[in-house]
């Protein structure tokens, strides 16, 4: 059936709930994107899918389409790079062992993080956990909570632009696959896979075109450039590769409840884009209200 029958209403198609790093449940996200008027949402949480059973049950009454997804950790050197996977198996056994290999580097990089800020501030594990949903994907931004609770800055985006910078000391990476083998990972489960917010170190540090095209030949469906942090000229380059390649432009609003500023549907994708990113998906089905 034609996505226009289906789901009328702006389309947000990157959101995290407290699965990962927002402040909202499943159900409470997918809730108040039907409030904000959106028709459609998808539900990125970082390298997990556990919120998707809930998310399906309150879009089911909340009279709004919802989109299986999940954001991908990916890494290539020191530079972090997000893939937005939709519409995937999460069963798929690929997938489900790389995502336990990154969740559990997480973990181990936010605990060795909280115990070096630990010994400067009035910081303990036990603070972070507090701030985190049993099951979740805990990282930054549970530190940054805990920070937040324990009075050691204002707000989330304080502490990430403080104690949690890369550049105050307390920072490390975590390991993610090279974003060839994860957009490899998401097409053998069905999946469809986008590069989240590609712009934002501006145009000096775009990908390089080299491993664009390798990205393509991999599967690569599509970029996205409607986002707020993405800067303007590094978006107008990444434009015209899209162009090039045939990828698909998305947009969303990386929406995190209160952990961001971010509002639901400040951008969007066409519903024309959704309908195609639909027909490729393979592994999982969008859930339509009922």
């Amino acid at each position: 059936m034609a996505v226009e029958r289906r789901s009328t209403g702006p389309i947000d198609l990157h959101t995290h709930s407290s699965v990962s790093d927002g402040t909202e449940t499943p159900s409470q996200l997918v809730r108040a994107a039907a409030a904000a008027g959106l028709g459609t949402v998808a539900i990125t949480d970082h390298d997990s899918t556990a919120g998707w059973s809930e998310a399906s049950i309150a879009a089911r009454t909340a009279g709004i389409t919802l989109i299986p997804g999940m954001e991908f950790s990916t890494r290539v050197g020191h530079t972090s790079i997000h893939l937005l996977a939709y519409l995937f198996d999460p069963s798929d056994a690929g997938i489900v062992a790389e995502t336990a290999h990154i969740r559990k580097a997480r973990l181990t990089r936010a605990e060795q993080m909280v115990a070096r800020i630990g010994a400067d501030y009035e910081l303990t594990w036990d603070d972070v956990l507090a701030q985190t949903t049993t099951g979740g994907t805990v990282g930054r931004p549970h530190i940054a909570d805990a920070l937040v609770a324990n009075g050691l800055a204002l707000t989330r985006s304080e502490a990430f632009a403080g104690i949690l910078h890369w550049e105050a000391g307390y920072f490390q990476p975590h390991y993610a696959p090279d974003p060839l083998r994860a957009v490899a990972l998401v097409r053998a489960a069905g999946g469809v896979p986008v590069i989240a917010h590609p712009a934002t170190r501006g145009v000096a540090d775009v990908m390089a075109e080299s491993r664009l095209a390798a990205l393509v030949d991999a599967g690569l469906f599509g970029l996205e450039l409607r986002h707020r942090e993405n800067k303007p000229e590094a978006t107008a380059r990444l434009t015209m590769l899209a162009v090039k390649y045939g990828l698909a432009v998305t947009g969303s609003s990386d929406y995190h409840g209160e952990g961001k500023p971010n509002r639901l549907g400040e951008n969007t994708t066409s519903p024309e884009v959704l309908e195609r990113l639909i027909a490729e998906g393979r592994g999982s089905e969008p859930v339509y209200p009922d």
